[in-house]
């Protein structure tokens, strides 16, 4: 192979490289939609959180069936012999009365009787009764049926902000992944060019029209580029690694690569982004820590309710009787209704509601430092997006200018006007111009995911 089939071996493998790069960003929406469904689907933490949620909607329906009348049915079965008895003196409290009532009517129709004992233990005897309570007046069941409802809400905001952190990751996981093997790639045709040209300083070397420095310049960058190959490559596999673990996928699955790109509406959209004013009250942490306020308002309203009295009622329908006997004498019923008001605590009472007000005071710090955070993560966000979108445009005209420069460099190498060693400056330009656009691109899309979920809207 001469030295003019060596350039044009070259030549064809550069324009190649290029229209790769710049072809390679087809846009990947409905690759990255699949795993962000998969992930939403499969992803062990959110599992978790949706447990955590259902067991919240079934303490809520507790909390709701304590409104309704509790129906439980006991039986009691006693046998004994033994134990204390119980004298009724019977005998001498009416003997002598029978006595004279005889004597007055000649007769002997009173006759005398004995002293009566029973045993204490009853014997053989059973007892079998339908218990209800109903409760009539108890404040504690009203604020723990509200507590209930506002853990539900608190839990369905925590599913929620995690659903968007996780949409967030697998974005930048994913473009990280296609951003090592971009990098991959354009190293490699790189690596190529750098092969051919090794090849043709050492024949022009051999030939004796070339320098032994531009051979051992060659092998310099022949190394250093496989050395970023490798690591890229490391790169790409840790971003497979995290986007597998985001997805609950074995972390050595392979991920399809279709590289995203910065298409036309999303120029549009973010020319906008850096004058666009940012409302961060719907956001799901400020929801959240709002509902949290709620929460605790209601447990010192819970608190404060404790000098209310307590009033529940009650009804037994069952039968009682000795020997399994069940009749008209054995069937009862039995109602009754406790009325309990606190007197005397030690003050608990009082401590509970000073406690419950100094939570009160202590969230609403937090919402005060959450909403600082929230400005500056939002603001941040912001600011850093209108730079990357910057970089992008910038790195963009490089391109073309670096594109245009080999251009008039490789005209000029093929007329003999330029040398091979600023043939190889003109296409290590190109290559690290094309990194640069790369890099710029994917960044970009790196912060748009970071804004997106810094002012996304929580809806449930």
């Amino acid at each position: 192979m001469n030295a003019q089939t060596e350039f044009n071996f070259m030549k064809n493998n550069i324009v190649f490289g290029f229209l790769l790069i710049l072809a390679a960003p087809a846009f990947a929406q409905d690759q990255l939609s699949a795993y962000i469904d998969e992930g939403l689907h499969n992803n062990l933490v959110l599992k978790d959180r949706n447990v955590s949620l259902k067991q919240s909607l079934l303490a809520l329906k507790n909390a709701k069936s304590y409104y309704l009348p509790t129906v439980t049915f006991n039986a009691d079965y006693l046998s004994a012999q033994g134990g204390r008895i119980i004298t009724l003196p019977v005998g001498d409290l009416l003997n002598s009365v029978y006595s004279s009532l005889n004597q007055l009517t000649s007769t002997q129709k009173f006759p005398q009787i004995s002293n009566q004992s029973a045993q204490l233990l009853p014997n053989n005897f059973y007892d079998a009764r339908l218990h209800i309570t109903y409760p009539l007046l108890n404040t504690d069941i009203y604020y723990t049926r509200q507590i209930s409802r506002q853990v539900v809400v608190l839990q369905q905001y925590e599913v929620d902000i995690y659903r968007q952190d996780l949409i967030r990751d697998i974005k930048q996981a994913y473009f990280n992944y296609c951003l090592a093997v971009e990098t991959i790639s354009i190293y490699r045709e790189a690596l190529v060019l750098m092969d051919q040209n090794l090849r043709v300083n050492q024949s022009l070397l051999k030939n004796g029209k070339g320098l032994p420095a531009n051979v051992l310049r060659v092998e310099s960058e022949q190394q250093n580029i496989t050395a970023k190959i490798i690591e890229s490559d490391n790169l790409r596999r840790n971003a497979r690694n995290y986007l597998n673990f985001l997805i609950n996928r074995p972390l050595t699955d392979s991920v399809n690569f279709e590289g995203p790109q910065v298409s036309d509406s999303l120029r549009g959209r973010l020319t906008k982004i850096a004058d666009a004013i940012i409302d961060i009250q719907e956001r799901g942490e400020l929801k959240k820590i709002n509902t949290e306020i709620e929460l605790y308002n209601t447990r010192l309203k819970l608190n404060q309710s404790y000098y209310i009295p307590k009033l529940n009622t009650f009804l037994d329908l069952g039968s009682q009787a000795s020997d399994f006997k069940y009749n008209a004498d054995s069937r009862y019923y039995y109602v009754g209704a406790q009325l309990t008001i606190p007197v005397f605590a030690g003050g608990r009472n009082r401590n509970n509601v000073k406690q419950a007000r100094l939570d009160l005071v202590s969230l609403g710090l937090q919402k005060d430092l959450l909403t600082h955070q929230l400005e500056m993560a939002t603001a941040t966000a912001q600011n850093n997006l209108a730079s990357a979108w910057t970089a992008c445009k910038a790195t963009e005209k490089q391109q073309i200018a670096a594109k245009a420069y080999f251009n008039l460099i490789e005209k000029g190498f093929k007329e003999g006007a330029n040398s091979l060693l600023e043939f190889m400056d003109a296409r290590n330009q190109l290559t690290i111009s094309a990194l640069q656009l790369n890099i710029n691109q994917y960044n970009l899309l790196l912060q748009l995911a970071e804004y997106e979920r810094q002012t996304a809207v929580s809806k449930i």
